[in-house]
């Protein structure tokens, strides 16, 4: 009975770990009034960044942060709006090196009164080296009349390139980077 209940408490726990990969900074404009800004609209992306995505995934991204300014109580407007939002994306590849040791000791070798021992022992130490893309979000928001910059978040984070784990780390990820916006969502 004790091993069933085991199970769930592990799957959380992985769970809860491969979530926390994206790490997010946020900026802000000490004297920005976030309680006037009721509509936004998007600049676009930032100097040409938006070409290293595919189709599906600039919807996802656009999709993922109208859910989260909605949440917000802000509604989209081509034209005309209180907030205008650009978008930044960079990706680099990185590499990941891991090492291990399997370094068993034999017997003896330690210091005694009579000086350190005899003995023996091994170890052979492996190195792996992983290639992985490493992409960075960064959204900026301005007050779309005087062109001041309020906020700026930047989110961090593993590219996962399996479409169908983007189709789920892409909202994630935004979710993430607006957690930290100022405006809270609306319960």
């Amino acid at each position: 009975m004790k091993k069933i209940f085991l199970i769930p408490v592990v799957a959380l726990a992985l769970l809860l770990t491969s979530c926390s990969s994206v790490k997010v900074t946020s900026d802000q404009a000490k004297d920005a009034d976030f309680s006037q800004y009721k509509t936004y609209s998007f600049l676009g992306w930032q100097k040409d960044s938006d070409q290293i995505m595919n189709g599906m995934d600039k919807k996802r991204m656009h999709d993922a942060f109208k859910k989260e300014f909605e949440a917000r109580g802000l509604k989209y407007l081509a034209e005309g709006a209180d907030m205008a939002v650009s978008l930044y994306l960079v990706v680099n590849k990185e590499t990941s090196t891991t090492a291990y040791n399997n370094y068993y000791g034999g017997y003896g070798g330690r210091y005694s009164r009579y000086g350190y021992g005899w003995g023996g022992g091994s170890a052979t130490t492996t190195y792996t080296e992983s290639d992985y893309l490493k992409g960075t979000l960064v959204m900026d928001a301005f007050d779309e009349k005087s062109g001041k910059q309020l906020w700026q978040g930047i989110a961090t984070g593993t590219v996962q390139e399996n479409p169908q784990k983007r189709e789920k780390s892409i909202p994630y990820g935004v979710s993430a980077l607006m957690k930290e916006f100022p405006i809270a969502p609306a319960e």
